[in-house]
């Protein structure tokens, strides 16, 4: 699970700093405790021009503080990070609600929008806040493109302890490729994986950077494989995964040129997971950039039809 330092609970609601500086330590030691199950609080850069009172952004009121304080706190939020806006995954253009709330470019839209491409996400928020409530319900809404909405919760912790509670019991991070392995065949049912789907990362330094980008793949594909209506059409969000994901030139999915077709016509021929004596030529595939890796599936994509992947791993067509 991936947390999240929630901007939106810092609204100028402190009348003094004593009463701040309490609410601010117990957000630190969240953050400790969250590290000590080795997970890391994002936040945004633009944290400390948030107002913990009236006319007094956070920078001024840290100047207040004693200096270790001030200096934890200050490293965190200038240099230590991790900053989820220098590898945001929402835009500015979407449109994210909660509580009647806009909050796309917030701690509280981007934890939304990853935990809706399967990237688990909760947040850490002050205490003594509006937005002491767990969960929280975000909706993407997306009517204004002829698309259905989507919505999320979001585990909200405003105090340690019921902070450490959750991260005993929560599963621990992907590590290896083998967890991607179990994770994704246990998550997206609308996909069919090949039994040795995944060996091919087994010479692959793993990079946490890469499984997400696989992750988020994973879910583009999982969600246009069911996005058939009972005719066996493409619904309206069907299409605009197309549009969005499938076309243009810097599309995550792709087929591979006629000259990759014939001079790598072998490697992308795989077994048919389902019948040994069958094969299939899977030229679509979807691209992972940080390590150059490449996931292969069946196409076309149809209504009640399997979607086989076949292969995760290195770029086959290198030349």
């Amino acid at each position: 699970m991936e947390l999240f330092a929630n901007d939106l609970s810092i609204h100028q609601q402190f009348h003094d700093i004593p009463s701040f500086r309490n609410a601010l330590q117990g957000l630190m030691a969240m953050r400790a405790t969250a590290k000590r199950f080795s997970r890391e609080v994002y936040c945004h850069q633009a944290f400390l021009r948030a107002e913990p009172l009236p006319n007094m952004p956070l920078q001024q009121v840290l100047g207040q503080l004693p200096e270790s304080e001030r200096r934890a706190t200050i490293n965190w939020l200038t240099r230590g990070g991790p900053f989820w806006d220098d590898k945001r995954h929402h835009s500015g253009d979407e449109w994210m609600v909660c509580q009647g709330e806009v909050v796309t470019d917030t701690a509280v839209g981007e934890a939304a929008y990853r935990k809706l491409h399967s990237v688990e996400s909760g947040l850490i928020s002050l205490a003594q806040t509006n937005w002491n409530f767990s969960p929280l319900e975000v909706i993407w809404k997306r009517e204004d493109e002829g698309l259905e909405n989507r919505n999320t919760t979001l585990e909200n912790w405003w105090n340690t302890a019921a902070l450490e509670g959750s991260l005993q019991t929560a599963p621990l991070p992907l590590r290896t490729w083998d967890e991607l392995r179990t994770f994704s065949i246990n998550r997206y049912q609308q996909l069919t994986f090949a039994n040795d789907c995944f060996e091919p990362l087994s010479g692959v330094p793993f990079a946490k950077n890469s499984m997400e980008r696989i992750l988020k793949l994973f879910n583009i594909l999982d969600r246009y494989a069911g996005a058939f209506d009972v005719t066996g059409k493409l619904t309206s969000e069907g299409h605009q995964i197309y549009r969005d994901f499938f076309t243009g030139k810097n599309a995550l999915f792709s087929d591979s040129s006629d000259t990759e077709k014939s001079n790598f016509r072998n490697k992308l021929t795989f077994k048919h997971p389902s019948d040994p004596e069958k094969s299939l030529f899977c030229t679509w595939h979807g691209k992972e950039r940080h390590s150059v890796l490449r996931l292969h599936f069946s196409w076309p994509i149809r209504a009640s039809e399997p979607v086989y992947v076949v292969y995760v791993g290195p770029k086959i067509t290198k030349q």
